[in-house]
């Protein structure tokens, strides 16, 4: 029945190659559900509800994705855009984390609607290829610099605003430590790089003593009462200018987190064909429900991970990877005590990494051409700077449509980012004044 459902014969795999691969990936990615609490933790979320919602989700869409689109990609709350959540909506806008997922909710919504009627990809080739790769290579400048502040390696300069912390703190110290171990592991193309480097770290931790020792390693489920359904509570504060940004930043990066992960774990597999993904329209559902599902549980957007190459490298071929896949997260629900071990010392490292690979788009991007270079540029630095993604991605989508204008180039630019481009002004004179 398996074998059938799933056509592992013509795909050239087995039941056995599809577990390998499915904990492959599960351990590739399995950092996320101690990362996404610590950074949705500074928002003021329940750390344990939080815990709870990522891997639910990450299982639920990982799961849906095996069997309806039978692809070997999985699908979690995505590093980067939680950072927004947290830093940008929450402690920047000054908004309470239940109108932040209200937000996210209105777009799952109409990120499952955009997906019904495939307006979808009309949107994402509405925006330069090269504002997209900027976006994300901003993205990664701005959770490695998360990472860096967090892990005391930089901090706050009275002269020169920012600069190098006290490296002689054993704080400090563990978290170079974690960088050094995380960055000799993926340098080494080492499995897992990720999530390994965490536990060395946490284990480094433990012995210098400054990471407390969990009192249990098994222990019931986490409740997800703090966070469930408060997305729906949040509805009702959903009518700023600000709050709208939110909801077309937060449409904007799953956009482009998605499609990027998306097309890069499809090549890796050979799935692409005449560079088009076959049955993508699945696939981007799973995605859909994943946003809208991590809503209600408590959690920011879902994305397609990169990881999933990684069990695609080891011979996963069909969507009973992601299956295997999604029941591992299932059965990590029970290790909830381990959130004790990871501070942000421990994370630090994780998010330093991550934001390395995302950078890497930003060498596709023509730095010959002025107007796009400058849009690029206004939005890569703009995010670190301004400590907000949202704001970034204001600069570079207000730049863009101005310099083709003026350029005489107008018409090149598509209507839709005019219309990005003038929220994008509106929101940034609200700002201003506000």
């Amino acid at each position: 029945m398996i074998e059938k459902y799933f056509n592992l014969s013509a795909n050239h795999t087995t039941i056995r190659t599809e577990f390998v691969a499915g904990l492959t990936t599960f351990v590739s990615m399995a950092y996320i559900l101690f990362v996404n609490p610590s950074v949705l933790g500074a928002a003021g979320m329940d750390k344990g509800a939080v815990f709870t919602a990522t891997g639910l989700i990450a299982a639920i869409a990982t799961i849906f994705m095996g069997i309806v689109a039978n692809y070997p990609f999985a699908i979690a709350p995505g590093l980067g855009i939680n950072a927004f959540f947290a830093y940008s909506v929450v402690l920047g806008m000054g908004v309470k984390w239940q109108t932040a997922l209200a937000a996210v909710f209105v777009s799952g919504v109409i990120f499952w609607l955009l997906t019904i009627f495939k307006i979808r990809e009309v949107i994402i080739n509405a925006i330069p290829a090269d504002l997209k790769s900027a976006i994300a290579g901003g993205i990664g400048l701005f959770i490695a610099f998360l990472g860096l502040s967090d892990g005391g390696i930089v901090a706050a300069n009275k002269d020169t605003i920012i600069g190098f912390g006290d490296w002689s703190k054993p704080a400090t110290l563990l978290t170079i430590f974690g960088i050094l171990v995380t960055f000799a592991l993926f340098a080494r193309h080492v499995p897992g790089a990720i999530f390994i480097g965490l536990v060395i770290t946490a284990v480094a931790g433990l012995i210098i003593g400054q990471v407390h020792a969990p009192t249990e390693i098994i222990s019931t489920v986490p409740s997800l009462k703090p966070t469930f359904g408060q997305a729906i509570f949040g509805l009702k504060d959903l009518g700023s200018l600000q709050m709208l940004v939110a909801v077309v930043t937060f449409l904007l990066v799953a956009f482009f987190d998605t499609a990027g992960s998306l097309i890069g774990a499809a090549r890796a597999g050979g799935f692409l064909v005449n560079n088009e993904l076959p049955n993508a329209g699945k696939a981007l559902m799973a995605d859909s429900i994943g946003m809208l599902g991590g809503s209600l549980l408590g959690t920011s957007p879902t994305t397609a991970y990169i990881e999933s190459s990684t069990g695609i490298a080891v011979g996963g071929r069909t969507g009973l990877t992601s299956v295997f896949t999604g029941i591992f997260f299932i059965l990590a629900l029970a290790f909830s005590p381990l959130l004790t071990v990871v501070t942000s010392q421990v994370t630090a490292p994780a998010l330093i990494v991550v934001g390395v690979l995302m950078a890497g788009s930003l060498g596709s991007i023509d730095w010959e051409d002025f107007p796009m270079a400058a849009a690029a540029f206004l939005t890569v630095l703009g995010m670190p700077l301004s400590y907000s993604i949202s704001d970034g991605i204001a600069l570079g989508f207000i730049v863009y449509p101005f310099l083709m204008l003026v350029t005489g180039r107008g018409k090149e630019v598509h209507p839709i980012m005019y219309g990005l481009g003038i929220v994008f002004v509106a929101f940034m004179v609200i700002l201003q004044i506000g």
